[in-house]
């Protein structure tokens, strides 16, 4: 936890704050990251930077996991969605944070054996579904939050008609290799968008089968 608090410190210009809400930070504290990597990784899990979790996906390091939970502005009732499951973890801490949260993987094995991951440790409010997360989950929208883990060339538009008015989409944008920007996404009344951008970061790419 001390070194996400410097790196936020760190990053303060970018993130217009210099700590993060205290509730966040609990979460964090609370779920066991070392149960969401490979057992041979266990000893790097609280380390501050990404592990591979298989298929050519990882998860995000512990500061990345931290400020964009903190962007999204959960509140206890809400119901969000995680577009980007992997290993499970953002959903777990999402978890601790909110009601109910519905989280999309594109990949069948990370989609099922985070599933399993989630029930084995009790987090009876998260629900994975295999699919394309760039299409959202519609049957279950509109959501208070949306948080998406890998980056997207642009903003989904399903995901935008899937957000509650004045609620928030947090999304890394940008090309694979190339640039990427973490977007704070707030839609307005009118059901407009108004973004901040906030962090140069490095995702991987959305995968959707359309393309």
């Amino acid at each position: 936890m001390a070194e996400i608090a410097e790196e936020v410190e760190k990053t303060r210009d970018y993130l217009g704050k210099g700590a993060l809400d205290p509730r966040v930070m609990a979460a964090l504290a609370k779920v066991p990251r070392e149960a969401f990597v490979p057992e041979k990784d266990a000893g790097y899990a609280y380390d501050n930077a990404p592990l591979p979790i298989g298929c050519g996906q990882t998860i995000s390091q512990p500061y990345i996991v931290a400020v964009m939970t903190d962007m999204l502005e959960p509140r206890a009732g809400d119901v969000v969605l995680e577009v980007g499951t992997g290993c499970g973890y953002q959903a777990a801490v999402l978890a601790e944070l909110v009601a109910k949260v519905y989280s999309i993987e594109v990949v069948r094995e990370l989609a099922e054996s985070a599933a399993r991951r989630l029930e084995r440790l009790g987090y009876a409010n998260v629900e994975v579904h295999l699919g394309d997360g760039a299409l959202g989950w519609p049957e279950a929208a509109p959501y208070d939050g949306i948080i998406v883990t890998a980056a997207a060339p642009k903003i989904p538009e399903a995901l935008i008609a899937q957000l509650k008015s004045g609620r928030r989409l947090v999304i890394p944008v940008g090309e694979p290799g190339g640039y990427q920007e973490l977007l704070v996404v707030e839609k307005t009344l009118a059901g407009g968008i108004v973004e901040r951008t906030t962090l140069p970061v490095a995702f991987v790419p959305l995968k959707s089968p359309l393309g």
